[in-house]
């Protein structure tokens, strides 16, 4: 079992920053990789960014690109999620989740963080 708990999350003005965590715990070696996931009312849930583990290799939807910023701590186990320029239609529940293989089918999820960017 793989635990994921997120924070981080909150209300913020247009062009503002935030910084999301995503603390892994249990059978952290499992886990190949962690990604970020948002579902806006309404609207399917969609991919945001990425990183392996091992390699630090890192991917980003087109949409938060330039602006969002995934880094881990390998030490705390844990996986951030810098915001920055954030737009409001960023606004969302953001997820984080763990894939066991480069498959990338994630089978653990954390219980997600409400953003909110105000206009």
């Amino acid at each position: 079992q793989v635990q994921l708990v997120e924070s981080g999350g909150g209300l913020v003005q247009a062009g503002g920053s935030l910084r999301l965590s995503c603390a892994v715990s249990g059978r952290t070696f499992s886990s190949y990789a962690v990604g970020w996931f948002r579902q806006a009312p309404g609207k399917e849930r969609e991919f945001v960014s990425r990183i392996n583990w091992s390699s630090g290799n890192t991917y980003y939807s087109d949409s938060v690109k330039g602006r969002f910023t995934i880094s881990k701590d390998n030490a705390k186990t844990t996986v951030y999620l810098q915001m920055n320029s954030l737009k409001p239609e960023d606004t969302a529940v953001y997820s984080c989740a763990s894939s066991p293989s480069v498959t990338m089918l994630y089978n653990y999820w954390g219980q997600g963080t409400q953003v909110t960017v105000s206009s």
